[in-house]
């Protein structure tokens, strides 16, 4: 399931697809009308995030060819503009719903979940490591089957890593998702979030295991036979 953003101002895009790609749905990113026409034509998308300001003109003016590339898009309109008549402009456009800036990530996530339950989204698949089930819908961790209950920012720290499974996970990436970008964090804060996560995963015999890759970051991978049992 794939999201397509288009959105000129690349501070609001990069906070935006990170909480996306929390989400567990793929985002590709376009700053253009004439670039989103290319992605239209070499991509498949559930929904689109559509900037009205543009730097080629006014983003409503590309619902029309939305609908007509791929008639099942759903499209939600991100824009400063918050006079009645731009909201009525964007919806009576074919736009389903309409997020006015500045708006809060997680109520965006919420109603892009709720758009694509309602016209017949797929679940996304939960991802699988060892034992450990992540279900990115509903951001619940299993282990062998049995419901896990993590803190906000183990589950935090458990999704980014899974999501790369068996790919190094930078430092800046994780601490980006654990407190924002452009935030200074004590380097050793990562540091204990991830003894922690590690003592937590190790407790559940999750059959998973973090390992640091020294002054780059970390990597989730599944235990070995022979590790599982020592």
């Amino acid at each position: 399931m794939r999201i397509l953003l288009v959105e000129d101002h690349a501070a609001l895009a990069s906070q935006v697809m990170s909480r996306i790609e929390r989400a567990g749905y793929g985002v590709d990113r376009v700053g253009t009308k004439e670039d989103a026409v290319v992605a239209l034509e070499d991509h498949a998308y559930s929904l689109a995030l559509l900037d009205r300001r543009l730097p080629d003109g006014d983003g409503i003016s590309l619902i029309a060819l939305l609908r007509k590339k791929q008639p099942a898009i759903r499209i939600l309109m991100l824009t400063a503009l918050d006079a009645v008549d731009d909201k009525i402009d964007g919806l009576e456009a074919g736009a389903d719903d309409y997020l006015t800036k500045p708006f809060n990530l997680d109520e965006m996530i919420a109603r892009i979940r709720a758009h694509l339950r309602k016209h017949g989204g797929q679940p996304t698949p939960p991802i699988e490591l060892g034992a450990l089930s992540l279900d990115l819908d509903q951001r619940t961790v299993s282990i062998s089957g049995r419901p896990a209950l993590f803190s906000r920012s183990e589950l935090i720290l458990l999704e980014t890593l899974l999501r790369r499974a068996n790919c190094v996970v930078s430092r800046e990436a994780l601490n980006a998702q654990l407190y924002g970008n452009g935030l200074e964090t004590q380097d050793h804060a990562l540091t204990s979030q991830v003894s922690r996560l590690r003592v937590r995963l190790t407790q559940l015999k999750a059959g998973v295991e973090i390992h640091s890759a020294r002054a780059l970051g970390y990597i989730i991978r599944e235990m070995k036979a022979n590790e599982d049992e020592a």
